[in-house]
């Protein structure tokens, strides 16, 4: 008998069981569960076949009515894209290296019972998905969906070439690393671009991020004035021609974004400041955006390494997600 069947609520957990400990997980889920007036669980595992897009599909045809996406930023991408145009909200258990949506969300980090109360006792918002469209290295088309953040060059290197067992031992510091080892031998490639209803470019660039949400790891704001339901989409290209460049940009994203942007008189430096800066950072909104590249390159979505892609478009669908968040403060 399905949860619609039988006429009570029930949730969904969809866990990655390499990524938690599915004991205490159980032991959170059925205490909350049963103190909000929830009916029995439902159980499902991800594989490396299916990271959560099959498993999410079928909760949802089993009537649930919300589900607990439990592990990492891949898990979640998997079962935000299933919950996509559906009624159900998305809850999360974040164990991950990233857990981007997580911090966007200011969600419990590292702690299953204070994510799993959220779940239970915490309240709807709706979010906008951004969709990429992609043509890979061998011709396909392919359509992907992503939560957090899109990107090609060295943020995609860095990922595609973190160390495995850093990221276990050290978590989102492990791309530290691989970025430390990347950036030496990064070099500017060019791309084509063109945003919805405006002229093609061409740029020489280090990176492209395309951002549905504002912050990265390290509660880093890319993009400050990032909404999550705001129906755009923050894209910045990264431009920097030496290590002076890099230390540039990482002054306006550590310094400006996170300090300045806060006070007025901040925000009028970062104002008289910025025609005499150096052109190592562009930012961009917009509501959609093509990307041709001379050369293929590493693409990834919320985190994860995706595939090597010549082209891509990026859209937003707005509104088109509920997520489960904290109740604000009375």
């Amino acid at each position: 008998m399905s949860a619609a069947e039988s006429g009570e609520r029930r949730a969904a957990v969809v866990v990655n069981p390499t990524k938690i400990d599915v004991a205490l997980l159980r032991d959170a889920v059925h205490g909350a569960a049963e103190a909000a007036g929830w009916g029995e669980t439902l159980w499902f595992e991800t594989t490396v076949e299916d990271p959560g897009h099959r498993v999410t599909d079928e909760a949802v045809a089993a009537g649930a009515a919300m589900v607990l996406a439990a592990g990492g930023d891949g898990t979640v991408r998997a079962v935000a894209a299933s919950l996509r145009g559906t009624d159900v909200p998305l809850a999360l258990v974040p164990q991950g290296t990233g857990n981007l949506l997580a911090r966007n969300l200011a969600l419990p980090l590292g702690d299953i019972r204070s994510a799993v109360d959220v779940a239970f006792a915490g309240e709807t918002r709706s979010m906008d998905v951004g969709i990429t469209r992609v043509t890979a290295e061998d011709g396909t088309e392919q359509e992907h969906a992503f939560v957090v953040m899109a990107g090609l060059g060295l943020d995609a290197d860095m990922i595609a070439n973190a160390n495995p067992a850093l990221k276990k031992r050290v978590g989102w510091l492990a791309y530290v690393d691989s970025g430390v080892r990347a950036l030496p031998k990064a070099a500017r490639f060019r791309i084509g671009y063109q945003f919805d209803g405006h002229s093609h470019h061409h740029a020489h660039i280090s990176s492209i991020l395309i951002g549905n949400c504002g912050t990265l790891p390290g509660n880093l704001p890319l993009f400050p004035d990032a909404e999550i339901d705001d129906g755009v989409l923050d894209i910045a290209m990264l431009q920097p021609k030496n290590l002076f460049g890099w230390l540039d940009i990482w002054r306006r994203i550590a310094w400006e974004n996170r300090v300045l942007r806060r006070f007025a008189v901040g925000r009028r430096i970062i104002e008289l400041t910025d025609a005499a800066r150096p052109a190592t950072m562009t930012s961009f909104r917009g509501t959609g955006l093509r990307i041709d590249l001379d050369e293929p390159r590493v693409f990834e979505l919320d985190g994860d390494e995706v595939s090597i892609v010549s082209t891509l478009t990026a859209s937003v669908d707005r509104e088109s997600l509920y997520v489960r968040v904290r109740k604000p403060a009375a």
